[in-house]
């Protein structure tokens, strides 16, 4: 049984761009394509006694119309999300995707993740959800859950989504980021990229001897590697880095032993998620 790409998508503006990151991924990768749509569990009608407003029949009349929109607006939403998902098949089929794969669930989004979760080799979702603002630095209300739930790597989107050209690997000298760098080196998915190296932090004789390690490490893999050793603050010199260099990628580890390490567990990730321009890979 293959492994699955595992897309997540809403009917929302980032769909057409989780839809894009999967496919990119899946040709990547020998993986299965499946999309998932999740219906949330209905919200139960609320018993509130109304006995002194309005008559008993009425109160009973009331609460058997709302029964009835309720019912309507799950049918309502079942039908959506087919064709959301119709939708998404259609455009990967598009993009050369021979048999994608549709999942409707209901329940919580992240249960329903974690249900799947051993069979998932990359899970792909937006930046931001249907139920979202649409500021720019605001962070979809499920996002954060999931990657602090899941143990799978994880492709965040952006509102638009194009096959990398050039990717950049936050490195901390960390074991979870000399793990990233050996995952990178050795999967399919980022072959043939040229792949920067930025380490945040003090130049140091033994920061500088782990970056050497782990630009020869991708470099002997085939990949072209600056490797660059910046002062400052993590976030700040990732973007502006990113923004420098047109970088379409961003990879970090999911923990590290640095100020990176707050990465999932604390305000360096969120703040990264939040900022970051282009999509950002989590690798465990």
């Amino acid at each position: 049984m293959k492994t699955l790409v595992l897309a997540c998508i809403d009917g929302s503006s980032y769909s057409p761009a989780v839809c894009d990151a999967s496919a990119w991924a899946v040709h990547r990768l020998d993986a299965q394509l499946t999309f998932l749509h999740v219906l949330h569990k209905k919200q139960e009608i609320p018993q509130t006694d109304l006995s002194g407003s309005i008559g008993l029949g009425a109160r009973e009349a009331l609460l058997e119309e709302l029964a009835a929109l309720d019912e309507k607006r799950g049918k309502l939403a079942q039908q959506r999300g087919r064709q959301i998902l119709a939708d998404a098949t259609q455009r990967a089929r598009d993009a050369g995707i021979a048999e994608p794969e549709a999942l409707q669930r209901h329940g919580g989004l992240v249960e329903t993740l974690m249900d799947l979760e051993s069979r998932i080799r990359l899970l792909v979702l937006g930046k931001r959800g249907a139920a979202a603002s649409i500021a720019s630095e605001h962070l979809g209300s499920h996002l954060e859950r999931v990657v602090r739930s899941m143990k799978c790597s994880i492709l965040m989107t952006t509102e638009s989504f194009s096959p990398p050209q050039r990717v950049l690997i936050a490195f901390d000298g960390s074991t979870t980021a000399r793990n990233v760098v050996d995952r990178v080196a050795a999967s399919s998915l980022l072959s043939g990229l040229p792949c920067h190296l930025v380490m945040v932090g003090a130049e140091t004789a033994e920061a500088r001897a782990k970056l050497d390690h782990a630009r020869q490490t991708l470099e002997q893999a085939g990949f072209e590697t600056p490797a660059v050793i910046l002062p400052g603050e993590p976030e700040s010199v990732l973007s502006q880095y990113q923004r420098d260099h047109q970088i379409d990628l961003i990879i970090m580890g999911a923990y590290g032993h640095s100020r990176i390490r707050q990465l999932l567990i604390g305000s360096t990730t969120t703040a990264m998620l939040r900022k970051s321009e282009v999509p950002v890979l989590l690798l465990r």
